[in-house]
């Protein structure tokens, strides 16, 4: 047996095992694992310096350095909370969706249940390995997870720390959650499709094409996210501003920073200017259409020369995940949902209006997994909307959209209980099923 079938197989049977165990047992877990944690911080920020010496040293982008600075403002203190915030959540595990009765004493139940395995690639984060762990645990999934050598300094750390309290001061069973470092393993796990149930890659658009084209396993993931934002003639200035300066500027490298800004065409060009220079003070580069630029006073020009470029086609394709924007006008709310369908990477989309009609339009209108009407795209985050935190962010249609928390982790199966019936005993004459509904409210209690 290959080294990958071993590890995914243990990852099977932990997981059997794992799912039997109470929503009490598998929340204690979730805390040890954050005392264990923080009881280390020291001993974890100094392997996160010596990954960002490394990442400094080799040239790495700044978006990538900044992904990986766990000790940066409160990033290490939030992940830890993120735990806490998932071991308090409701049990995902058993809620009983359907319930019918065939035939007296024949009960069918269609029952929440976890996935199974799940297989977590990431680049650069190291705070993923703490988000996932706690999110399988609780889920009663397995997690195979494999960080970015960026980050192996951090990671390796992290994985020690979590393993030995799994081991030592919880019920969750051995090879619940692996670490693996290698990208040969990646390549040979991905083959495992008979003990992997589902793969979560976070990363980079190359990283998440990669997988699908090279695994039979179910894929759960984004591959960019180019966020647009669209300013509407009917939107209050003073809005429009806070809006896209928060949503390009809070964190640039995240994945729900806004990409590109369409202007309605009827915004008068001083109102336009004072959007631009809302960006320009907050140090924001703009790739603004030849037809846009024409438009703007050249003194306006000369003085924000310095964060004035002219956008190539490229640039509404392309995920800066800098202080960059690319910015065009177009005609109407249907040009814009026009131009985010055909360029939007179904990630997160906003529009900025005061007129609820067009809105609505908006809404139903762009095909993304987050739309929304007067907030920031960098509302687009599991911690945010209640989910404790967030395995990734799907742009998939079916089983999960969006940020991705336990609600995301789990399926159902089919669950009937009898008293010895057989399908002989149905149909010619024989039984009727009675195929009659049961109030699941009170068995979900």
């Amino acid at each position: 047996m290959s080294t990958a079938e071993t590890i995914a197989k243990n990852a099977h049977i932990a997981s059997t095992i794992l799912k039997t165990l109470s929503d009490s047992e598998r929340s204690q877990a979730l805390q040890e694992i954050h005392d264990g944690l923080k009881l280390h911080k020291s001993q974890i920020i100094e392997a996160n310096q010596k990954d960002l010496t490394n990442a400094i040293n080799n040239n790495l982008d700044g978006p990538l350095i900044k992904r990986l600075d766990l000790s940066k403002g409160d990033k290490f203190d939030s992940m830890l909370d993120g735990i806490l915030e998932v071991k308090e959540l409701e049990d995902p595990i058993g809620k009983i969706t359907l319930a019918r009765e065939l035939d007296t004493n024949l009960n069918l139940y269609r029952v929440t249940c976890p996935v199974g395995v799940l297989l977590v690639i990431f680049e650069s984060r190291p705070e993923v390995i703490a988000n996932i762990t706690a999110l399988a645990i609780k889920s009663g999934n397995a997690a195979i997870l494999k960080g970015g050598k960026e980050s192996l300094e951090t990671f390796k750390v992290m994985a020690q720390i979590v393993n030995e309290v799994i081991a030592s001061k919880t019920k969750v069973p051995e090879n619940s959650i692996q670490l693996i470092s290698t990208r040969e393993e990646v390549g040979a796990l991905l083959d495992q499709d008979k003990f992997i149930d589902l793969v979560i890659p976070r990363g980079s658009n190359a990283l998440v094409r990669n997988i699908k084209s090279n695994t039979k396993i179910p894929v759960m993931g984004h591959a960019d996210g180019l966020c647009a934002a669209y300013i509407d003639d009917e939107a209050d200035l003073k809005m429009a501003c806070k809006l896209v300066v928060d949503a390009k500027t809070n964190y640039c490298a995240a994945c729900n920073a806004v990409e590109t800004l369409l202007i309605n065409e009827h915004i008068a060009v001083t109102d336009i200017q004072t959007i631009f220079q809302s960006l320009f003070d907050a140090e924001v580069t703009l790739h603004i259409t030849t037809e846009l630029l024409d438009q703007l006073e050249q003194e306006f020009i000369a003085k924000n020369k310095k964060f004035i470029t002219t956008a190539t086609e490229e640039d509404f394709h392309t995920e800066f995940l800098s202080f960059d924007l690319a910015v065009k006008s177009v005609k109407d709310v249907e040009s814009a949902m026009s131009h985010i369908n055909l360029h939007s990477s179904k990630h997160t989309d906003l529009i900025i209006t005061a007129n609820e009609t067009k809105a609505n339009k908006f809404l139903n209108g762009i095909d993304s997994a987050g739309v929304y009407w007067n907030c920031s795209t960098r509302f687009a985050d599991g911690f945010r909307y209640g989910f404790g935190t967030e395995v990734g962010i799907s742009t998939n249609k079916i089983h999960a959209r969006g940020p991705v928390g336990l609600e995301g982790l789990v399926c159902y199966q089919y669950q009937l209980k009898g008293t010895g019936q057989i399908v002989g005993d149905y149909g010619n004459g024989g039984r009727a099923y009675i195929h009659k509904d049961i109030d699941i409210r009170t068995l979900n209690q």
